[in-house]
């Protein structure tokens, strides 16, 4: 445990970006499932918490998940957390989702976009608690 003092302040923002690879495809259309972007939440979570805490944290709970578009296997997404409140020992945080490339398969086997505005695919809004 970090013995630096807490460096949570409202409005610090996280950003990830990955390749959603073919194997993650689980659905018709190379779809792929809501638990995948949860995932991604937890990963920007961690390193929110390790930033302002000195912790990895703990999940506590999600507040709100919203499905708003389809994740699809070569997509690329940029996964943000920003700290909108801070407790003693908890942090609330949105999250969201945005692909900012797609794949064009039907351009070619490897073809992609990139995607100008992004499409926001997930948003949520979630609590940690670090010690």
């Amino acid at each position: 445990m970090s013995t630096n003092p807490s460096r949570a302040e409202v409005g610090r923002t996280v950003v990830h970006r990955r390749y959603v690879p073919y194997s993650h495809a689980h659905y018709a259309g190379n779809l792929v499932d809501g638990a995948y972007s949860l995932a991604a939440f937890g990963d920007v979570a961690t390193e929110m918490c390790i930033l302002t805490d000195g912790d990895e944290g703990l999940f506590a709970s999600y507040s709100d998940v919203q499905f708003l578009a389809p994740v699809r296997a070569g997509d690329v997404l940029e996964i943000e957390a920003r700290l909108v409140r801070v407790g003693r020992r908890s942090r609330e945080m949105d999250f969201a989702v945005r692909v900012v490339c797609r794949g064009t398969p039907s351009e070619g086997a490897s073809a992609a976009e990139v995607l100008d505005p992004p499409v926001v695919a997930t948003t949520a809004r979630g609590t940690v608690v670090v010690p």
